[in-house]
């Protein structure tokens, strides 16, 4: 019997090359948007789902529960991105982020939790962030946001243990996806004093993202790791340096890594 997975987020993006990617080795996907009408061309079902609305979320896990009767695999995947000074981020877009990337993969994955439970199986994968390791300047909400659910997810293993349901974080670099598209940038205003610094960096961010890695290494990643009988807690994956960043953090004093940050982000 095909595994059932469930990818949020999954109509573009990251999600979409996972989904796709699965469904060539026999696993039955449903991806889910807050609009799946925009996609009636997607190779897998689209369900509505919208990760800031509890309603949304269970309407969704009926659904997919109406024509399948369990899910095997849960992908939290779907995020926001958030650029900006923090002193100048409005405070409804920091909640806002926070919503997306650690209150909603926490509330979707409570929705299936019961479902997994009563099949004493089930494997959860929250999408994080390299950046979630670090906090980087004018992305520090979003390091925040997907530093939280790395551990959040570390909690949640511990209390699933149990049930023989496992949980992983995988934390993509840069990926040639669309996610500056949908990210919120804070204005880069004329009589900000981080006017100049702040452009600069946003510049070099998105010039990260259109230069980012083929989607597919992370389905590739994703793939292994649902073949895996015990995953590990955490996953890295992306280019070298990327990876390497994470290991320089652990080894190195604070404040030189922070030189080293400041350096490449030109600060």
């Amino acid at each position: 019997m095909s595994k059932v997975v469930l990818i949020t987020g999954g109509s573009s993006g990251i999600g979409k090359s996972v989904g796709e990617y699965l469904q060539t080795k026999g696993f039955k996907v449903y991806g889910t948007s807050r609009n799946p009408n925009n996609y009636p061309n997607s190779k897998f079902p689209i369900v509505a789902l919208d990760v800031t609305k509890i309603n949304t979320i269970s309407l969704c896990i009926t659904e997919v529960l109406k024509f399948e009767s369990r899910i095997d695999v849960l992908i939290n995947n779907a995020g926001s991105g958030i650029t900006g000074p923090i002193e100048e981020i409005p405070d409804a877009e920091i909640k806002r982020n926070f919503e997306t990337n650690l209150f909603g993969p926490i509330n979707v994955i409570k929705a299936v939790l019961p479902t997994m439970r009563a099949q004493n199986s089930g494997l959860i994968i929250n999408v994080t962030s390299i950046a979630g390791y670090m906090g980087l300047p004018f992305r520090g909400i979003y390091s925040a946001s997907k530093g939280a659910l790395e551990l959040v997810t570390e909690a949640f293993r511990m209390e699933l243990k149990d049930f023989n349901i496992n949980m992983c974080n995988v934390a993509p670099g840069d990926f040639a996806t669309n996610i500056a598209a949908g990210r919120y940038h804070a204005p880069v205003k004329k009589d900000s004093p981080y006017k100049v610094k702040y452009g600069s960096s946003l510049k070099m961010m998105n010039e990260h993202v259109d230069e980012g890695s083929d989607p597919k290494q992370m389905a590739e990643a994703i793939y292994t790791i649902i073949k895996t009988e015990n995953p590990k807690t955490h996953y890295k994956v992306g280019a070298f340096m990327q990876k390497l960043s994470i290991v320089l953090k652990r080894i190195l004093p604070d404040k030189v890594y922070e030189k080293l940050l400041m350096n490449h982000y030109k600060l």
